[in-house]
């Protein structure tokens, strides 16, 4: 299925479409519809139940919009940065990384320097997409992707809309850790819109400027926790790590989670771990495994705060597409928000028993070192504390020195009065390290739609559907009446549809053209069940009964009305299959049941 295909059908049957059409649209800025919006809040719930519910985490919704300190802080003002090369005659401007990937067989042309990429522009005679001048000689800068903005009236305060939901989760540890009791491991989930200000939005939700991420931040002691790898190490990957892909005929290894942590391919028994959770997962939602793979990412495009990182992709339209990232951040943003803002993101570890420990100190003189320094005095004293506890050694000579943004400070040793104290400790202070397992809603709504999408041929006539699954799909069931001139028949349906709204089931109701039409209206869409009111079903002696149409087989059976909610709420939970249903009901041929 093309690109195109699928997003024809995406808007004709609205899943998603370009916003603002009639302003002549917004590049990288997409509406779903009210299928799509349906899915994708489906794909949430699921996603929250697996990361969040079974795992016994936390869930928080932190503003989208942050001020500059915190991107600051998190390194995102100065690392967050594509390559944009512009056009000199026509001034659009692209991903220069891009164009190399579409012109070459390079696969991560991101991760390669800003020189090189100049020198392949050069040696490939690489030209402008949009009036085709030659880019040979322009140069490529670093752009940063992040929206600014103000808050507050006239020039407020510098602010920015976020760039991922992980920082709202990491400025907010000091507060998240006593919710915690201060008990290591804990994580903290959040789902919600992310912005970047993309140089060249393409392929449809794939990339764009708005979207959604659904992020769990997984905070671990870096000495004492260790994964559940029990639960996922029969789990089998499919991975593609940096020494295949550097090889010249390197290929991908089929191992089990186990096997991979066990021979070093992955290094992070975490990542091991959310790995094998995360293809439990992309199973359960339908997205085709035989085009599934988790790809180590290579040193050069790894994000500035990642010691290791590989991404879940996939093959979509013949291209490999990231839609997920499980990296391991050591302890790089809440030791960088600790050190801008002044607070601790540490959590106290008790020991099992007190430990008696020799603690270097200081007690400088302020007496001496006021009139000495100046106003440099409190940092020369904070500096004398820092060096005690990182060198003792420094005190032994009868002078001291210290730095101080370049500038040295020698002190007399009698005036820092350092001594070695002998203190009974219950406990320390342990910055955690954090695991995170990230993905792109977005794109796995892509992903899950491509891969559900199916052609067959039924009676003759050709068919296409979407074989999502059931507790993923925009609709639970639709209900039709046979036909629409029998009040009997449309009374009941409408009846019928309450009251399967009322058990929590999704339900659309349509009685417009033939009912083989009907049906493939909503195998279309993606949509498991169809009900059909009949007068078959109400004119006998017995209970009243009704047909019920599983989409992809097209099969249909009869049952009683008064099993129909129960049946189907266990059909859509995953608690029972269709197969289930054919061995205990009757089953109907009839003229429209295949068509």
């Amino acid at each position: 299925m093309t690109d195109r295909e699928l997003s024809e059908l995406a808007k004709r049957r609205g899943f998603f479409f370009g916003s603002n059409g009639v302003y002549g649209g917004t590049a990288g800025f997409y509406t779903f519809g009210p299928q799509g919006a349906a899915l994708k809040r489906n794909l949430e719930d699921a996603w929250r139940d697996r990361f969040t519910v079974r795992q016994g985490n936390s869930e928080i919704e932190a503003p989208t919009v942050m001020p500059e300190a915190v991107f600051e802080a998190s390194g995102h003002l100065d690392g967050f940065d594509d390559m944009l090369v512009e056009c000199a005659t026509c001034g659009d401007s692209h991903r220069a990384d891009h164009l190399i990937e579409d012109a070459t067989d390079i696969e991560e042309a991101e991760s390669l320097p800003v020189e090189e990429i100049e020198e392949l522009i050069r040696e490939h005679e690489l030209t402008c997409p949009t009036c085709g001048a030659e880019l040979a000689g322009e140069p490529v800068e670093e752009f940063n992707l992040m929206f600014e903005t103000t808050i507050g009236p006239g020039s407020g305060q510098a602010g920015y809309l976020r760039p991922e939901t992980a920082q709202g989760i990491f400025v907010e540890f000091p507060r998240l850790k006593e919710y915690a009791r201060n008990q290591l491991p804990f994580g903290v989930t959040q789902i919600g819109p992310a912005y970047r200000n993309e140089i060249s939005p393409r392929r449809g939700i794939i990339r764009v400027r708005e979207f959604t991420q659904a992020e769990l931040e997984k905070f671990v002691d870096p000495e004492r926790d260790d994964p559940p790898i029990g639960e996922v190490e029969d789990v089998k990957l499919t991975l593609y790590p940096i020494d295949e892909q550097e090889a010249e005929d390197g290929d991908y290894v089929d191992v089990t989670v186990g096997e991979a942590i066990e021979d070093g391919t992955i290094e992070s028994a975490w990542v091991g771990y959310y790995l094998g959770v995360a293809k439990r997962w992309f199973r359960r939602i339908g997205v085709d495994l035989d085009r599934l793979r988790f790809r180590q990412h290579l040193p050069g495009e790894r994000a500035h705060y990642a010691a290791d990182c590989w991404d879940a992709e996939a093959e979509l339209g013949g291209n490999w597409i990231e839609i997920a990232g499980f990296s391991t951040r050591s302890d790089y943003d809440l030791r960088k928000h600790e050190d801008h803002s002044g607070e601790a993101f540490t959590v106290f570890r008790q020991y099992d028993e007190p430990k008696t420990v020799e603690r270097p100190t200081v007690d400088p003189d302020m007496s001496v070192l006021g009139p000495e320094f100046g106003g440099d005095a409190g940092a020369v004293a904070a500096a004398l504390e820092t060096l005690a506890e990182r060198d003792p050694a420094a005190f032994e000579a009868e002078e001291v020195t210290v730095e101080i943004d370049g500038e040295e400070y020698t002190v007399d040793t009698d005036v820092a009065n350092f001594e070695v104290e002998t203190v009974t400790e219950a406990g320390e202070h342990v910055r955690p390290h954090v695991i995170e397992p990230s993905f792109g809603v977005g794109r796995i709504v892509y992903t899950v739609l491509e891969h559900a999408y199916r052609e067959d041929e039924v009676d003759g006539e050709s068919r296409t559907y979407l074989a999502l699954e059931p507790g993923l799909a925009p609709t639970d069931v639709a209900v039709f009446p046979l036909v629409s001139n029998d009040d009997r028949l449309t009374s009941l349906a409408t009846e019928l549809s309450a009251d399967l709204r009322a058990e929590g089931l999704s339900v659309t109701t349509d009685d417009s053209g033939s009912i083989g039409r009907r049906y493939r209206r909503q195998d279309e869409i993606g949509t498991p069940f169809c009900v059909t009111v009949d007068r078959d079903g109400i004119e006998g002696d017995g209970r009243d009964t009704v047909t019920l149409r599983e989409r992809d087989t097209a099969a249909q059976i009869r049952l009683p009305i008064d099993a129909l909610d129960e049946e189907l709420s266990a059909l859509s939970g995953g608690e029972r299959r269709f197969a289930d249903l054919e061995n205990a009901y009757e089953s109907v041929e009839t003229d429209v049941s295949r068509a």
